[in-house]
């Protein structure tokens, strides 16, 4: 089933500030918000679709990399999908999106929750670099990254208590981490419902600290993580593993692990986007009689037939040997200039031979009327 286009959804066009953004999402899960249409699954779908749309396009990074790849982007670490969603998902990633007194805590009974409208942590993202070259960017590749970060406490499993008798049920909220608060206004009593401000709507106070983490519930530790990189990243491009950051303070969500990526320039190949252009340089003999030579791609060395009569200038095509494109079945070609080498020094003998060279009629250059010209024919070669 193909996806609809995520500024669609959210009826914003392309070119739509983050406040646009924000206020577009926040009309719809109102909208479409499953407690105020029970047992309607189009609208929960529709709730959840409005969801996965603003996932990426309130974040900078996954809306680039969006509105350059499109969907099929998005397998790279991007949005999990609407589907893969679930509502307390939902409301611990959005709900600030309406801040305190929501209409998600007003009307329904909770925003950034867990089961039970419980109030939610989410620790803070991380941020490492991965220096590929271009051959693990043809291919994608495996690593093993070492990664410094804060870590639930291994004695108090990131509660932040001494023991579990060191819980108590918030007296306020009796537990439920919500409070209610009836205001008059012109139009009579309103009954809202907020978090809780004596427990930050966890509905337990601890009365007694871990003595290893002194009550935060997390540590300084290190974690060995796994990364498969697609082939076909491209520099400056940023991926995201979903809960493989930073561990809150006592207990919730960790945040996410962003990978930047970084390309190594190779001493030979150039890239340009999934073009692969290589100099090759042939001697004044090679170029006149034709040759065969080894040139290097990013799967290895290939042979090439060099044609007699071969000029500088003239790019020669590898279909297919460039870089894939991420999440496609699409490869680009590598393209080879031809460039002669001219020696800055020659031996007495090659100078005569060369001078013969030259009194002859056959090498008097005529240039070609239907030559278009070395930026020309790029241009043929890349449209």
């Amino acid at each position: 089933m193909t996806k609809r286009d995520y500024y669609e959804i959210l009826g914003v066009g392309k070119q739509a500030n983050a406040d646009e953004i924000k206020k577009a999402y926040r009309q719809l899960a109102i909208k479409f918000h499953p407690d105020k249409n029970p047992g309607n699954k189009e609208a929960e779908d529709k709730f959840k679709e409005a969801a996965e749309a603003y996932e990426v396009l309130s974040n900078e990074d996954k809306r680039a990399k969006y509105d350059r790849f499109g969907h099929q982007a998005m397998g790279a670490g991007g949005s999990r999908g609407g589907g893969g969603m679930n509502m307390d998902d939902i409301f611990s990633q959005f709900g600030d999106v309406f801040g305190d007194g929501n209409p998600f805590e007003s009307f329904f009974g909770g925003a950034q929750r867990s089961r039970g409208g419980k109030r939610q942590r989410v620790g803070t993202n991380l941020r490492v670099k991965v220096k590929l070259t271009l051959q693990e960017i043809a291919s994608g590749v495996e690593k093993k990254l070492k990664v410094n970060k804060q870590i639930a406490c291994n004695s108090c499993g990131g509660s932040g208590a001494k023991d579990k008798a060191s819980f108590k049920t918030c007296g306020t909220c009796g537990g439920s981490g919500q409070v209610r608060k009836v205001t008059q206004t012109f139009l009579g009593q309103m009954a809202t419902t907020g978090t809780c401000p004596t427990c930050n709507g966890e509905g337990t106070m601890v009365t007694s600290n871990c003595g290893n983490c002194r009550g935060t519930g997390r540590m300084d530790g290190e974690e060995v993580i796994t990364v498969n990189i697609p082939a076909g990243v491209a520099d400056g491009m940023q991926l995201s593993m979903s809960g493989r950051g930073n561990a809150p303070e006592r207990g919730g969500v960790s945040g996410d692990l962003i990978i930047l990526i970084e390309e190594i320039e190779d001493p030979v190949l150039k890239r340009d986007g999934n073009n692969i252009i290589y100099d090759l340089f042939l001697n004044f003999a090679d170029a006149a009689l034709g040759t065969h030579v080894e040139v290097p791609t990013v799967s290895g060395k290939v042979k090439l037939k060099i044609e007699p009569g071969t000029q500088a200038g003239k790019i020669l095509r590898l279909r297919g040997k460039g870089l894939p494109e991420i999440n496609s079945g699409y490869h680009g070609d590598q393209l080879i200039q031809i460039n002669v080498w001219t020696p800055k020094k020659v031996t007495h003998d090659e100078k005569i031979l060369l001078e013969k060279i030259r009194a002859s009629e056959n090498f008097t250059p005529k240039p070609d009327k239907n030559d278009q010209g070395f930026f020309d024919r790029m241009k043929e070669f890349f449209n």
